[in-house]
């Protein structure tokens, strides 16, 4: 396994690509900086302007400034193909970064695919890169990834009976598609199947259904602000069943929104939110310089997501590396090449067939625990 850090990776870019000082090398991102998802939008719009200052310390790119172009979509979807039509017409990015939302990236693929130029989203729905488009990549784990570890701890549990609560949007019915899938699979039995909008504040309805199914966990699938309204539904009913929580409120703000609601609860993370439990080791190096660099900047430590905009612009970066050019062609085909890619997240290997690159290593288990993440021994 090859463990790159970030200096090393931009040193190695300078020297593979020929200088021209005069050019610059735009990036895109489309983010949801406002709106609901502004928890995921945020974090990712910052490390993307961190890195690249980063990168442009050690020389860019081959030599060229590496700038990027950020557009907030409002984590509206209409805003996100507009902003991406921007990106691609006005400012004639060589790839886009993003979007935050796995509905927003659904809508914008076809004109990325069409352009040719790459897409790495930060979104996280399997469909994304399932069936593999030529174009298109993503850095956070799937749902098949995130559902099968949860799984796991629930098997381990010795629960049997489970029901799901999802948001509506593509995120959350994206993991429901495969949570109906895996569950059965795993030998458990899927007990109740409800759904709540993302704008929703009341799930008592929806809460008091599952209780009388008698499951012996339940599983919230969503991100954003309506989870942690599931939380603490769940908490003025006096209902004790455990509650999972998936990767997309791998965050603090998830915590400070449920309050005491989120206490105890269990899901999949990305190990930056655990960093400072994690054994001494290179990726544990790599996450501290990250976590010290941004929190420096920005008076606040990265939450997963932002973990999430590291990944896309270090594949980048790579990419250019791989193929010699910072065209929208070269780093595609740079894309398909990486292998063995430490970053924030995990370890990337894409091919032909996979272009999301990462494995269940990438998830840590995660407690929460007086209103902290605490890693699941």
């Amino acid at each position: 396994m090859a463990w790159r850090m970030l200096a090393a990776l931009v040193l190695a870019v300078s020297a593979a690509l020929p200088a021209r000082a005069a050019d610059t090398v735009k990036i895109g991102a489309v983010v949801s900086v406002t709106g609901p998802a502004s928890y995921l939008g945020e974090p990712e719009k910052n490390t993307l302007l961190y890195l690249q200052d980063q990168l442009n310390e050690k020389g860019g790119i081959g030599g060229q400034k590496v700038e990027v172009i950020v557009y907030d979509d409002e984590s509206d979807v209409n805003k996100a193909v507009l902003a991406a039509e921007k990106l691609l017409k006005r400012d004639q990015v060589a790839a886009v970064v993003g979007p935050s939302v796995s509905g927003n990236t659904l809508a914008l693929m076809p004109k990325m695919a069409e352009a040719k130029v790459p897409l790495v989203s930060m979104a996280a729905a399997e469909k994304i890169v399932n069936p593999v488009n030529p174009w298109i990549f993503k850095t956070p784990q799937s749902d098949r990834l995130a559902v099968a570890k949860l799984l796991a701890d629930a098997k381990a549990k010795g629960f049997k009976k489970l029901a799901i609560i999802t948001v509506s949007d593509g995120f959350g019915q994206a993991g429901r598609e495969v949570l109906k899938e895996m569950i059965p699979a795993a030998g458990m039995e899927l007990v109740a199947d409800e759904i709540f909008g993302p704008k929703d504040t009341d799930m008592t309805a929806q809460l008091t259904k599952i209780a009388g199914a008698a499951p012996q966990a339940v599983i919230c699938w969503g991100t954003g602000p309506a989870p942690a309204q599931v939380a603490r539904g769940r908490a003025q009913l006096g209902q004790k069943t455990p509650l999972y929580m998936s990767h997309g409120v791998a965050s603090p703000k998830f915590v400070e929104l449920a309050g005491e609601a989120a206490e105890g609860l269990v899901l999949p993370a990305s190990w930056i939110i655990v960093a400072d439990q994690m054994p001494e080791g290179p990726f544990k190096a790599l996450l501290s310089a990250y976590i010290q660099g941004y929190t420096k900047r920005f008076g606040t430590a990265p939450s997963a997501f932002g973990g999430y905009g590291y990944d896309a612009l270090t594949l980048l970066a790579e990419a250019a590396r791989i193929s010699g050019n910072a065209t929208p062609q070269g780093l595609r085909d740079g894309l398909e090449k990486v292998k063995g890619l430490q970053s924030a997240t995990g370890v990337f290997n894409f091919s032909e067939k996979d272009h999301n690159g990462l494995d269940e290593s990438s998830f840590a288990m995660v407690r929460i625990e007086g209103g902290k993440f605490v890693l699941v021994k």
